[in-house]
């Protein structure tokens, strides 16, 4: 019996190749009727800066911050999305609502994307992935690497071409 794939896990850093690898998450929940999670990390302070900052920022004014780049990075997430939405789309609404959440996570990328597969249970995960030297690979090791080798599904690594940009992203 065929794998039934009715929700896709689009993880993104939202760099340059993003919209190469999206296209990719767009044509699969075509293909098989699904639903798109995106999921972006926000990265966290180490424990001496956070205590450094600690030191001259409020805990209320730290939380505000905190708040203000999970809105702000939702916000240019689901911007960018709807644009190649409706790029891609042609308005055709059932295509544009694929997307059904956006999901900003904090901690380092591997572990947000892994944390938030864990709570859905994606039939598959989506992401790209940039060609890095053989010694970036064994020092500091790749996002795409750790999710594939510690994800519980599939994982679709979508190679974003050297040098690719796309106009308006």
């Amino acid at each position: 019996m065929l794998p039934k794939i009715k929700t896709i896990l689009y993880a993104t850093g939202m760099g340059a190749g993003a919209p190469h690898v999206f296209r990719y998450a767009l044509a699969m929940a075509e293909q098989h009727d699904a639903q798109i999670i995106a999921v972006s990390a926000l990265e966290t302070l180490s424990e001496f800066a956070e205590n450094l900052v600690a030191s001259y920022i409020p805990a209320e004014q730290r939380k505000k911050i905190h708040d203000d780049a999970h809105q702000s990075s939702r916000d240019k997430l689901q911007a960018r999305i709807n644009q190649l939405c409706e790029k891609e789309c042609n308005n055709n609404q059932q295509c544009i609502q694929r997307l059904i959440d956006i999901r900003i996570e904090d901690g380092a990328p591997a572990q947000a994307v892994l944390k938030v597969a864990k709570e859905i249970s994606p039939d598959l995960i989506i992401m790209g992935s940039h060609r890095h030297t053989a010694l970036e690979d064994a020092i500091l090791g790749t996002t795409t690497h750790k999710v594939l080798h510690s994800a519980s599904v599939p994982v679709l690594v979508v190679r974003i071409p050297d040098g690719f940009h796309e106009e308006g992203f």
